[in-house]
């Protein structure tokens, strides 16, 4: 009898690792090189492939000559260096955190280099010395993250952190600009990264800053390969785990530098450009290998950066295309790879609930409300009698009473709804922090990163650069229709499965990632006044409200803490795990999307009548939860009255630290947010 043989199955990854990796690279360097001889023949100057081929073999008219060899050349090399040494390093860091969603950019590595570099930007310092600064704020904030998220597979904790971080670190850092704005001229624009260049001399001096990051990556490659056996099978090969771990850290953070000293923040290429290649270690496997792998990773990241740049002015007029940094192209591509990543992404959800929090006394709820009734009146006053001009109780009285003078009224007159405002906006940000901590079971959740914020934000900031006479009303408007539509995007996105808490999470940051880029490129786009403008209200300001403007806020507050109150039992169960709710046939997929739409109504409000003011729906639930305990009959009322004091106080900061000029209230809550969210980590952690 005749026995067949079966023919052995072709796998992908048979491909022969040598003759694939060969047949890739040598695919994308052809792409790359069509992609610059593109890229050399776009410009302003009408100067085409003849002219550039002409300036090329020393035979064009000198003022084309000029063009090419002064502005397109270097700025098509800037965008080979930076591509490369951003691909490389995402790669670098979602090798050592075993993570596909670490870059410069979820690290908060760009965030880092613009505080930094927003700290010295009064001092005329030479373009190495702007690199080192720019490495020392980066690294140091991906150390803060990779230290305190974790390392492994913690998707969201890390993401979370990175953005968090950065969230603070960029609040911050406009704040630097709104109060020195000759010192920092030009800062902003340069934070959105253009790789336009005048002469080769920065590529010249940031091309080995790149070639030894490289170089030292490719060092220690095995190494960090290793890592991804796990660290206890590594140490059994000999490896030295924390040693590498860190030396490649230093070594991304050092190619990413290097890109944002010499392009500004080229935003998601480091996320993009490995998820771009990794498809192709399926076929080859060799790619899977840090060596073979960094090199077809930074060919993939110069596409990238190459590609949005030919992108950006074949679709638009060259005189506008200069105008429109490219980095808010990536950011926006960026931003949409992470919203499919993250639909992709099976949610194992490891979203880790709130701490176990001792069970307190019935006297101790009642005195802490007790201290923060009085907290809220006591800032209530401190926000009416202080300012640029102080007054007396007595005036305030008198004012009541319709008997004050002329100043005291109209000094009253226009703080009094900035009080309320501060105090309603916080209270509806708490609230909605609390019901969307519940919900997602994450205790480093907020609204922002639900992008409903940065809804609000785009929307408003549309209206203010295109319609600079709109009033507060017309703008309040906008950023409502903003928020709503950002909150169906979101949902919409992350319905399947329920409105799972890690798909959510992400999604949000993915849509917030790409209103963000948007709202960038309007601010650029627009004259100065209403940059400027628009610069203010993102930093959540009360300026110029009245009464009329609180009014909706008001009304949508008390319907939110009528709501919440009674469903304080349901959001408990909710915030328990998946099996418990519909054990006790709780219809757990309703009950979310109910909670996160009131959030969403709250948050929004919130925004059209403060701006966008961050890390409130942060702090105020999860101190509320370290006071009261679980229960939300307890957490609500704890929570709501915390933000009002928290948003007061820093919008009273605001007004009275640097009297007569003032930060608004956003950026102050940046300033304690940030340290608050590092010490939530550090205890996750513990």
């Amino acid at each position: 009898m005749a026995v067949t043989a079966t023919p052995p199955t072709v796998r992908p990854e048979t491909v022969p690792s040598r003759a694939g990796a060969a047949a890739v690279t040598t695919a994308l360097v052809l792409l790359v090189a069509v992609l610059a001889v593109v890229d050399i023949t776009q410009g302003t100057a009408a100067v085409g492939p003849a002219e550039v081929l002409k300036a090329l073999t020393g035979r064009a008219d000198p003022g084309d000559a000029s063009v090419v060899i002064a502005s397109r050349l270097p700025r098509t090399a800037a965008g080979l260096l930076v591509g490369a040494a951003l691909g490389v390093a995402g790669l670098a860091l979602q090798a050592v955190s075993r993570n596909v969603l670490a870059s410069p950019d979820t690290l908060a590595v760009n965030a880092g280099s613009y505080f930094a570099l927003g700290v010295v930007a009064g001092l005329s310092l030479p373009l190495i010395a702007s690199s080192a600064i720019a490495f020392a704020g980066g690294l140091a904030a991906a150390a803060v993250v990779l230290g305190l998220s974790g390392l492994g597979t913690g998707t969201v904790r890390l993401v979370l952190a990175g953005t968090a971080l950065a969230l603070g670190l960029t609040a911050v850092t406009e704040g630097l600009l709104l109060l020195f704005p000759e010192e920092t001229e030009g800062l902003y624009q340069w934070n959105q990264g253009s790789i336009g260049q005048n002469g080769f001399d920065g590529v010249l001096q940031m091309l080995p800053v790149v070639v030894i990051g490289v170089t030292g990556l490719l060092l220690v490659a095995r190494r960090v390969d290793a890592l991804a056996l796990g660290d206890d099978t590594a140490r059994g090969l000999g490896v030295p785990v924390r040693a590498t771990r860190v030396t490649a850290v230093v070594l991304a953070t050092l190619l990413s530098a290097a890109a944002v000293t010499l392009a500004g923040p080229i935003g998601f290429v480091g996320l993009c450009a490995p998820a771009l290649a990794r498809p192709l270690a399926r076929w080859v496997r060799g790619l899977r290998r840090l060596r073979v792998g960094a090199p077809v990773t930074g060919l993939v990241g110069a596409a990238l950066v190459l590609g949005a740049d030919v992108l950006l002015r074949a679709l638009i007029d060259a005189d506008t295309a200069v105008a429109v940094p490219t980095g808010v192209v990536t950011s926006l591509v960026g931003a949409a790879f992470l919203v499919v990543m993250a639909a992709r992404l099976r949610d194992t959800g490891g979203a880790a609930a709130p701490d176990k929090l001792s069970i307190r006394s019935r006297t101790a709820f009642l005195v802490t409300l007790a201290a923060l009734v009085l907290a809220l009146a006591g800032v209530a006053v401190a926000g009416l009698l202080l300012g640029d001009s102080k007054l007396l109780l007595g005036d305030v009285a008198n004012w009541a009473q319709g008997n004050a003078g002329r100043t005291v009224s109209f000094v009253l007159d226009t703080r009094t709804p900035r009080v309320l405002a501060a105090l309603l906006a916080g209270a509806a940000l708490a609230l909605a922090g609390t019901l969307v901590q519940a919900v997602t079971r994450n205790p480093l959740a907020e609204p922002a990163v639900l992008g409903v914020s940065g809804g609000g934000a785009l929307g408003a900031v549309i209206l203010v650069t295109t319609v600079p006479t709109a009033g507060g009303w017309s703008v309040s408007a906008a950023a409502f229709a903003g928020s709503a539509l950002t909150a169906v995007l979101v949902f919409g996105l992350a319905a399947r499965g329920g409105f799972q808490q890690n798909r959510l999470v992400l999604v949000g940051i993915g849509v917030a990632s790409g209103t963000t880029a948007v709202i960038s490129l309007l601010i650029v786009l627009t004259d100065p006044f209403n940059a400027t403008k628009a610069l203010t209200w993102l930093s959540g300001s009360t300026y110029g409200r009245d009464l009329p403007d609180v009014l909706p806020l008001a009304a949508v507050l008390a319907v939110g803490v009528a709501v919440a109150g009674a469903g304080h039992r349901e959001l408990d169960l909710v915030s328990l795990d998946e099996d418990t709710p519909r054990l006790l046939g709780l219809d757990l997929a309703r009950a979310r999307l109910a909670f996160l739409v009131l959030s969403v109504l709250l948050t929004a409000t919130a925004v059209a009548a403060a701006g966008t003011i961050g890390f409130v729906g942060l702090v105020a639930p999860h101190a509320a939860r370290a006071l009261a305990g679980r229960r939300h009959t307890r957490v609500l009322p704890v929570a709501v009255l915390l933000g009002a004091v928290l948003v007061c106080t820093a919008d009273l900061l605001g007004r009275t630290v640097i009297a007569p000029a003032q930060l608004g209230a956003g950026l102050m809550t940046a300033v304690i947010g940030t340290p608050y969210f590092l010490h939530v980590l550090v205890r996750a952690r513990r």
